[in-house]
């Protein structure tokens, strides 16, 4: 059996009564090319796609080169002192609180089922899409696909993405010319990829659709059970400030969460943490750059986590500054102190 795309999507593409002047112009180019074909082929013998509708999909296409040059310029090429200042701002950290006002049931019933503290996903939706604000304005198919064939060191991951997005769209009934995202292809109040969004995305107010575009307490379930997915330790640390001498901690630094070591092993090469975790609790050593010069952490599983959320460690510190400030002002406010 043939898979073919959203039948409401279809009957657009070939209405022949459609407005003129309202569909792109074809991206002749684009048609043209062979690994466009040969990704269709893939699609028709792998899924089971139906070939035109895919062919008349991708006519609807449009290549942004603009793309390339933004995934070339990462917020995390940036010193510390210069990110953190974009996202742990008074504006986010009140905004973070009125979210976590907002959407106490559905953060609450999170925490208990996933065991990913709310004020953690409320963080993360806060540094994704200013709380759902600020979802993306490129159309994903769009930038997928410019993706997978113009930016060739990575042209076999959004290659990836392309085939998950379409499978989505398929599973969920959704018109893939319709959502829009980041430049990358992230979608939804979450930012999911595609495929985060097949695997990770859960339909948490039971309305038997997982939107990730408009639904937030679909978001909020979807983050945390993204998160715990990974690992997340229900009640352990993230990560606290760290103190080093001698010469021999740079031997840590720059080696990824692959090489975490145990509070034993880091204090025998000179780094300590004012508040000294247990001897067998592993953690890596960060570095964030400043114009100062260098601050130093510790960095637990938890903090490893949120890097699978976006690989940067500066991404995933400010998620963790931001969820601290936003827990705090909010317990503030209703008389509790930590």
């Amino acid at each position: 059996m043939k898979h073919r795309l959203p039948a409401f999507f279809l009957a657009l593409l070939f209405a022949g009564n459609a407005p003129a002047g309202t569909a792109p112009v074809p991206d002749e180019a684009l048609q043209q090319r062979p690994e466009l074909a040969a990704f269709i082929g893939a699609m028709v013998d792998k899924h089971g796609f139906d070939r035109a509708s895919l062919q008349a999909l991708f006519r609807e296409v449009q290549l942004k080169p603009g793309i390339i040059k933004a995934i070339g310029k990462p917020a995390e090429n940036k010193r510390w002192d210069e990110y953190e200042p974009m996202f742990v701002t008074p504006g986010r950290i009140n905004g973070g609180v009125k979210f976590f006002d907002e959407n106490a049931a559905a953060l609450a019933r999170a925490e208990r089922e996933y065991g990913v503290p709310a004020e953690v996903i409320a963080a993360v939706i806060g540094v994704e899409t200013l709380y759902g604000r600020n979802t993306g304005s490129y159309r994903v198919m769009d930038a997928l696909t410019t993706l997978a064939l113009d930016y060739p060191s990575r042209a076999p991951f959004f290659l990836g993405e392309l085939e998950n997005y379409l499978l989505l769209a398929q599973q969920e009934g959704m018109d893939p010319l319709a959502m829009k995202g980041s430049y990358a292809g992230a979608m939804g109040i979450g930012q999911f990829m595609p495929g985060s969004y097949l695997r990770y995305a859960v339909d948490f107010d039971g309305d038997g659709r997982r939107d990730l575009g408009h639904d937030t307490a679909d978001a909020i379930g979807s983050v945390a059970n993204y998160l715990a997915a990974y690992g997340w330790e229900q009640g352990e640390s993230v990560a606290v400030p760290a103190r080093v001498e001698g010469e021999e901690f740079r031997s840590l630094l720059g080696k990824g969460f692959d090489s975490m070591r145990s509070m034993a092993e880091l204090q025998q090469l000179g780094v300590t943490a004012p508040n000294v975790p247990p001897a067998q609790m592993q953690a890596q050593l960060l570095s964030l750059e400043t114009s100062g010069g260098p601050e130093y952490w510790l960095g637990f599983n938890n903090f490893y986590v949120i890097t699978r959320y976006n690989r940067s460690v500066y991404y995933a510190m400010a998620v963790y500054r931001l969820s601290r400030e936003i827990r705090q002002v909010h317990r503030s406010a209703i008389g509790l102190s930590d």
